[in-house]
């Protein structure tokens, strides 16, 4: 029987090729884009899985709050708090701490090569799985100056030979011991590092900072197992206030599963991240099968009158509803086939520009038992998903009015289920459509906005080597040769907001303030005149002219305003009970989100932990010969490291990356469902045209022209589209006025948007039937007349 009904459905997909075509070709792009958005799903769930310990392996967060009562989450943690944890805490098996990453000089007989690394502590490396090639985790980091390099850095260094116990000479300073080479470290993971280095080796360095208010460690933890992990937040609760004087600070644990996918947090319960985007992604993927799926439905359906008589027939004949459900379920199946082996080549093509696009590497294992078996499930789902409800819509034809003729399809009534699938598909388009000029919108308005500082021409440049102790040299002689204007040395670079700290006090005459989060800054001096920031009132910090200044401050318009200083300038602030004279006010500037309200901001005149050195270019030299000049300072001043250099507008517009790539990924899948909308209207609309041939001749014979006919055969469709955009307004309205709500700088939404997306999905709606409706009244009457229709 299946044979039989094989054998049928592949005579009839033949029969009618134009059908076939269209109808395989639309479920396969849906099919496309729906494998394609599961493999990048599929890639985020596996992030960190590799881990022996992965049910036990945490990362200590904290959630602090005002006297306001409002809270806020991070990651950043103190120094004591690993130990702390690990000795007071049976229910701790190990804890480790993690420095933030930092880009150093391998030397090695004169082969110099920069590699990013971490500074961690010796538990690490057996906490979490990152299997040795060469060399024993247990022990590998057990001398203060071992490390641990990747097998890529390893290649680079020594090539084919073996890198264990070579000494390697780091930052021309230290020589390190190689007691370990690991294996490349896979791309779904949150760590990416080339080598790894005991915090032992600076522990001198790191002391300084090693205080319960010193935010500068990444802190995890490994449980014992059978741990509640519940009930252990609940001890930790105290933990603060019975190391310090801070009571509104808590510690919580954060699972490794949710690590890559949440980072947003309601006090300790975790609530969005990168996991809102795979909700919105999984969403398109089922949207756009589902209209994939409708293009099928409706191009059945609308087939209905020629399968009539084949119905009627095979039912006089004695066949059952059942057996004629299975006959063209056999049919959507075989055609669900085609389309996944097509969608295949279409996955396999796209899959490089989508890996470039996502900065993913994804890959389809083709020979998996578990990817073949998912993939002919999937197959029987979308065939028996898209046959469905033509299925059961021809099996339920009454044999005696089929063979009386007396069947009519409906296709003009004021409602039919075929007319209902055509708004929903239209309705999703344009809600896609509107998604994508919001997405735009927003990114647009983000950009426009004054970040109070001029970007054109500042390059960021990395402090290493000699550039800290010649920094006076290299900023003269840069500016002495036209390579630049000034330069200044700072804590990090001006688009990153690195530090922050809420341990500022000032006199206000109401006691003690309520903790304020401000972002600290640090610099040696000229900040406000190299970044061109904008002086309102006082002076730049400038530790040269005036050596006093390490004890001097500089306060953005916000921190004025949150401190309510009248007059700013020469006024006394303390960070950390240490008085601080305040010398000059600035404009806001956007070091953090450019979507949130400026925070206030303390820039301290300091000379030490300064890592980045801003440079503003020489505005009357073409930019290639200002760095042409400044590389030749550097090499002179440097020589053993390569100059490398990041321009700040870049660095800048990096902060709009995910809606950008948010917004992309929503045109690519609104232009897939509007191509696969208007495939299925195209083929309607021949169907439409041909069933109606006869009326079309006789109305030409009569007198009417090719306008009258497009105007009537395109005027149903453009009904059908305007409906959808009365439904698709209220959801898209609502959908995006939700997805602007977490963006306190956002966009007002317009309804010239939803104007604009149902003239786009009318124009190509319209475009596409047109073309049919000309073909149709451009054909000979006669001919038609002649045709036994």
């Amino acid at each position: 029987m299946l044979k039989n009904h094989l054998i049928i459905a592949w005579r009839n997909l033949f029969r009618n090729r134009s059908f076939t075509i269209i109808n395989i070709l639309g479920l396969a792009v849906g099919m496309a884009g729906t494998i394609l958005i599961y493999t990048w799903i599929q890639r985020q769930y596996s992030y960190d899985d590799f881990h022996a310990n992965k049910d036990v392996l945490f990362e200590a967060w904290q959630t602090a709050s005002d006297q306001a009562g409002n809270t806020w989450s991070f990651e950043e943690t103190p120094g004591p708090l690993a130990a702390t944890l690990k000795d007071e805490y049976p229910e701790v098996q190990d804890a480790a701490r993690i420095y933030w990453p930092v880009q150093r000089l391998f030397n090695y007989q004169g082969k110099l090569i920069k590699a990013d690394g971490r500074d961690v502590d010796k538990p690490f490396l057996t906490m979490f799985s990152f299997p040795l090639i060469e060399g024993d985790a247990k022990h590998a980091l057990d001398g203060v100056n071992d490390i641990v390099i990747t097998r890529a850095l390893a290649d680079k260094l020594f090539g084919h030979e073996s890198a264990l116990n070579k000494m390697v000479s780091i930052d021309s300073k230290q020589n390190y011991r190689i007691t370990g080479v690991m294996d490349d470290l896979p791309s779904n993971s949150v760590f990416q590092f080339d080598y790894l280095v005991s915090l032992a080796a600076n522990e001198k360095y790191y002391t300084a900072g090693n205080t319960w208010n010193n935010f500068s460690y990444h802190t995890y933890v490994q449980l014992k197992p059978g741990v509640d992990v519940a009930q252990f937040d609940q001890k930790l609760q105290d933990l603060y206030a019975r190391h310090t004087k801070d009571s509104k600070t808590e510690v919580f644990l954060h699972p490794l599963s949710k690590w890559h996918l949440y980072n947003k947090f309601n006090k300790t319960q975790p609530t969005g991240g990168l996991i809102d985007v795979v909700h919105l992604v999984t969403l398109i993927a089922a949207l756009i099968l589902l209209v994939a799926c409708i293009n099928f439905m409706n191009l059945s359906t609308a087939r209905s009158e020629k399968r009539a008589r084949e119905v009627g027939v095979r039912k006089v004949m004695g066949a059952g509803r059942l057996s004629l459900v299975w006959q063209f379920l056999s049919e959507s199946v075989l055609i669900a086939f085609l389309a996944g082996l097509l969608s295949l080549v279409i996955v396999q093509l796209c899959l490089p520009a989508f890996n470039s696009f996502t900065h993913e590497h994804l890959s389809i294992r083709y020979t998996d038992p578990v990817f073949v078996i998912g993939f002919i499930a999937f197959i029987l789902i979308t065939g028996v998903l898209a046959g469905s409800y033509p299925a059961f819509f021809l099996s339920a034809f009454r044999p005696v009015k089929v063979l009386k003729g007396s069947l009519g399809s409906g296709g003009r009534s004021l409602f039919t289920p075929r007319k209902a699938l055509v708004v929903v598909q239209f309705s999703v388009a344009i809600v896609m459509v509107v998604a994508t000029v919001v997405i735009y919108r927003q990114i647009m308005h983000a950009q426009q906005r004054d970040s109070g500082y001029s970007m054109n021409g500042l390059i960021d440049v990395a402090i290493e080597g000699n550039i800290n102790k010649d920094f006076n040299a290299i900023r003269s002689e840069l500016v002495s040769t036209g390579a630049a204007t000034s330069a200044a040395k700072l804590a990090f670079s001006v688009t990153q907001q690195v530090s922050t700290s809420s341990n500022y006090r000032w006199p206000n005459g109401q006691g003690k303030p309520p903790e304020v989060s401000f972002t600290r800054f640090n610099t040696t001096g000229d900040f406000v005149r190299t970044v061109d920031a904008g002086l309102l009132s006082g002076r730049d910090i400038d530790l040269e002219r005036h050596p006093t200044d390490t004890n001097a401050v500089m306060l953005n318009e916000a921190a004025v305003k949150r401190m309510q200083l009248k007059d700013p300038v020469g006024a006394t602030i303390y960070y950390n009970d240490k008085p601080l004279t305040v010398v000059g006010v600035f404009k806001d500037l956007i070091i953090g989100s450019p979507y949130s309200p400026v925070e206030p901001m303390v820039i301290h005149g300091y000379r030490d932990w300064n890592y980045n050195m801003v440079i503003r270019l020489n505005p009357q030299l073409p930019v290639k010969e200002s760095l042409q000049r400044t590389e030749e300072v550097f090499k002179k001043y440097n020589p053993q490291y390569p100059f490398e250099y990041k321009f700040v507008d870049e660095r800048y517009t990096e902060k709009f990356a995910d809606e950008v790539r948010t917004g992309t990924l929503a045109a690519l899948f609104a232009g897939l469902t509007i191509f696969i909308s208007c495939l299925g209207l195209f083929g309607l609309a021949a169907y439409m045209a041909e069933s109606r041939a006869k009326e079309i001749s006789i109305r030409r014979v009569l007198g009417a022209s090719i306008g009258n006919v497009i105007r009537l055969l395109t005027s149903e469709f453009v009904m059908l589209v305007v409906i959808a955009l009365a439904i698709a307004t209220p959801i898209g309205w609502w959908l995006m006025d939700n997805w602007l709500q977490g963006y306190t700088y956002r966009i007002n939404l317009s309804w010239v948007t939803f104007v604009l997306a149902g003239c786009i999905a009318l124009m190509l709606a319209v475009l596409t039937v047109s073309a049919q409706a000309f073909k149709a009244a451009r054909a000979n009457p006669a001919r038609n007349m002649r045709s036994d229709q």
